[in-house]
């Protein structure tokens, strides 16, 4: 745990359909340090990307609405969140799964289910990635 005032704590967008992966990522991500913003499906992704601006987003890729691979590469076709690191959080394990996710415009994947301090991690890798391509 941190600190930090509040509003200064990175934001992570957790994108799930399922209710209880939502709330289990987002309460670790709060106890790591983070703020956290859920959605549970593509359409709501995209909007609270927008409205939100999210340092980081865990983009599940099995949605309803509109899948995450389509939510992703409408984030970065957009000026406004094509920035926004994207995670792939899914439990599509195979190779193939993750070029599509690479296609789409994820810049990670994270097989699911995976450790809570391994998604953490990752977070913050992408999170320092961001702040090194800033300051260039």
């Amino acid at each position: 745990m941190t600190n930090t005032p509040e509003k200064q704590k990175p934001l992570v967008l957790v994108v799930d359909d399922y209710q209880d992966a939502r709330e289990m990522y987002a309460e670790y991500l709060e106890f790591s340090g983070f703020r956290v913003a859920e959605a549970k499906n593509g359409q709501e992704a995209l909007d609270k990307a927008f409205e939100l601006t999210p340092d980081v987003i865990l983009m599940d890729l099995s949605l309803p609405v509109m899948d995450g691979w389509e939510a992703t590469r409408r984030l970065k076709g957009d000026e406004r969140t094509k920035g926004i690191p994207v995670v792939a959080l899914t439990g599509h394990a195979l190779k193939g799964h993750s070029e599509d996710a690479n296609e789409a415009g994820c810049d990670a994947y994270v097989t699911k289910p995976c450790l809570p301090d391994a998604l953490v991690d990752q977070v913050k890798k992408m999170i320092a990635r961001r702040e090194a391509a800033s300051r260039r």
